[in-house]
């Protein structure tokens, strides 16, 4: 079996029967390429299904020595690990070499959060007499209200929000669709943001999008990330901000107020309630905060 044939039996697994984006699929692939890297430096010419427990161990030593973050050594693993489980489903080897293979420990790591007292003035210094501002508010309230990934803010359509049912859908992760409440604001800022929008010399391919840009085309990834950098800095604001700062931000507000982490899963789009666990980092401190001011045997004597 050569390493190129099936990368792309492997690519093609990724993209048909997976659904997964072509960012994605990159990245695996980036990831896979790292090991056929070492392959080719020892001059090792086995195909993948010759690997060994113990030839892949000398790969993730090498990557430890390379110096990469414990947190990058376990992507390349998990990569590489999805890799041989393509290779098994498809009866193409007898035996899964990375089955006790040991990545590194990598500690969760916590998102950075901002408050609602941030977020508003984060959105105070959007200036709406300029002929983006109204957009800026109304993207920014959108991110906030529904806790959107940056790549469903930008392909949001006006056909998918149902302005009576209080709902919008979501095309998320591997084109997964999903709905998600809307908030008044949001869409009061939707509203005010419109006949600005369709003054605009809007493009044929850009006609249900949402939030374009003043030459009538969809917003970009960077562009979104560049306007909320700039914000953030005229706010005063030290911490790292990012659109996904304000999903963090979203989901973390919903379980401080109580929110089962069930809905919250479902409104973020996670398949795994295990990375919406993330967000109750905050609940379980005020938890431990209100143990040690009230608990008696807390308290100082």
């Amino acid at each position: 079996m050569e390493w190129q044939s099936a990368l792309k039996d492997f690519e093609d697994f990724l993209k048909l029967e997976k659904g997964l984006s072509s960012n994605s699929i990159g990245a695996y692939l980036s990831d896979i390429r790292k090991l056929i890297q070492f392959l080719d430096m020892q001059k090792i010419t086995r195909g993948p299904e010759q690997l060994d427990h113990d030839r892949l161990h000398q790969f993730l030593v090498w990557i430890s020595e390379l110096g990469l973050s414990a947190r990058t050594q376990a992507r390349i693993l998990s990569a590489i690990r999805a890799f041989y489980r393509y290779l098994l489903l498809e009866d193409l080897i007898k035996k899964d070499p990375t089955a006790l293979l040991e990545g590194p420990r990598v500690g969760r790591k916590l998102p950075e959060v901002l408050s609602v007292a941030e977020i508003d003035r984060i959105l105070s210094m959007i200036d709406l007499s300029k002929p983006e501002g109204r957009r800026n508010k109304a993207m920014l309230e959108v991110l906030y209200s529904c806790g959107l990934r940056v790549s469903e803010l930008v392909g949001l359509q006006i056909s998918n929000i149902f302005r009576a049912e209080g709902f919008i859908r979501v095309i998320g992760k591997g084109d997964k669709e999903r709905l998600v409440p809307v908030s008044d604001r949001a869409l009061k800022e939707i509203d005010l943001y419109l006949p600005d929008r369709n003054s605009w010399n809007i493009q044929k391919e850009s006609e249900d999008i949402l939030f374009l840009n003043r030459r009538g085309r969809r917003m970009t990834r960077v562009m979104v990330f560049t306007i909320i950098k700039g914000l953030a800095q005229a706010a005063g604001i030290k911490k790292t901000v990012s659109p996904h700062t304000f999903r963090h931000s979203f989901a973390t507000h919903l379980v401080e107020g109580g929110a089962d982490l069930r809905a919250v899963q479902e409104m973020l789009g996670h398949e795994s309630i295990i990375t919406t666990e993330i967000y109750t980092h905050l609940d379980r401190e005020y938890l431990r905060e209100a143990i040690i001011s009230f608990h008696p045997r807390s308290r100082k004597t």
